[in-house]
């Protein structure tokens, strides 16, 4: 059958169509198609390209076109965000749009090896190199070639590794650990923290010349209480994706339910979203989704209208909890608030919250 093409010109060669209802509609729908067009090709790029990245809140939208405008490019990008915003499904996604996509998108946490590895799991080594080298390795900056990589949380990276990072970034090239060898590398950068690189400068925790290397195009991702929006699309995703895996049909998320969700303001942002939802289903015994709304209740809502609270007030006396809690086992309070040990002990800091007054000391709230 052949399709029907009808041109703006043709139209107006049509006598009398300027004054037919019918003609005039399809006038209109005929002027309507490339822009429907281009609207349809958007959605299906922005559903390829970002995965399990959901929402529609002005400041997600804001980052998701970021993402597109850059991921075109070879620039190095720094995703800026703090713990649990879901800064590798951005650099994922950066790598799915970029023409490196058909190659290696490989991760390295620079908070999750220990610092006298994190050089050979970066640059490789040779057989004999160290202790323990008894075969040669491949460095994940090496198996990026052609590809992406992406070093998460940077902030942690140790200041001895640092130069040898700059390096690759200036010269394109590196050795391995215990080889005097030259390779060659063509691999495009991403790294992520939820550290202030510029305050690490300024203290001497992190090289000022990496930290401008690295900054070349910034993204800064917000927090899950500055997208309450997309909250209900997040609790309909999360339910979905994980009851599918335990076989439970969930068919109901009470009102009540999704307000309180809505309302508390999620220090640990979408992965602590997602392991309440997770618990939730665990918990749910038939098609209505019960979620465990005591541990929310107790600090977010039963504050007193005619008070203010900061948000600073509001973390340390849920940090404050889950210390004591956690009879002042870090890793254990992390685990309950949804955090990285290394992000609550940095937050720690920042609070100015010692262990030594744990129990003595009285929150503010």
């Amino acid at each position: 059958m052949a399709s029907l093409a009808i041109s703006q010109p043709e139209l107006d060669a049509v006598p009398g169509h300027q004054h037919s209802p019918l003609m005039g509609e399809i006038a209109n729908l005929v002027r309507q198609l490339p822009k429907e067009n281009i609207y349809l090709k958007n959605e299906i790029r922005t559903k390829d390209g970002f995965g399990e990245i959901v929402g529609e809140s002005p400041a997600l939208k804001r980052v998701l076109q970021e993402v597109e405008i850059v991921a075109q490019t070879d620039s190095t990008v720094l995703i800026l965000g703090e713990t649990g915003t879901g800064k590798e499904l951005i650099a994922h996604a950066i790598h799915q749009l970029s023409l490196r996509r058909a190659r290696r998108f490989v991760t390295l946490n620079c908070s999750a090896i220990p610092t006298d590895l994190l050089e050979s799991e970066l640059f490789g080594h040779e057989r004999g190199a160290f202790t323990g080298a008894i075969t040669q390795k491949t460095g994940r900056l090496e198996l990026a070639e052609k590809g992406t990589l992406f070093l998460d949380e940077i902030g942690d990276m140790p200041l001895e590794v640092q130069p040898k990072l700059l390096r690759v970034m200036q010269d394109l090239e590196f050795e391995r650990v215990g080889s005097l060898r030259t390779i060659l590398v063509n691999a495009r950068l991403v790294v992520a923290t939820n550290r202030d690189l510029g305050q690490m400068v300024s203290q001497n925790e992190f090289r000022e010349d990496l930290f401008y290397r690295l900054n070349v195009f910034p993204i800064q991702l917000p927090p899950l209480r500055e997208r309450t929006a997309d909250i209900p699309l997040l609790v309909n995703y999360f339910v979905c994706k994980h009851a599918k895996r335990m076989d439970k049909r969930i068919e109901t998320v009470p009102a009540e339910t999704m307000r309180i969700l809505c309302r508390w303001h999620w220090p640990g942002n979408v992965r602590e979203l997602e392991n309440i939802i997770e618990r939730a289903l665990i918990l749910s015994q038939g098609s209505v989704l019960t979620v465990p709304l005591a541990e929310l209740k107790g600090d977010a809502l039963s504050i007193a209208p005619t008070r203010v609270q900061t948000l600073e007030a509001s973390e340390k006396a849920l940090i404050f909890r889950a210390l004591r809690e956690s009879n002042g086992v870090i890793a254990t309070a992390a685990g309950k608030l949804g955090l990285k040990r290394t992000t609550l002990n940095s937050r720690m800091r920042k609070l100015q919250i010692s262990r030594s007054d744990l129990f003595s000391r009285e929150s503010s709230l």
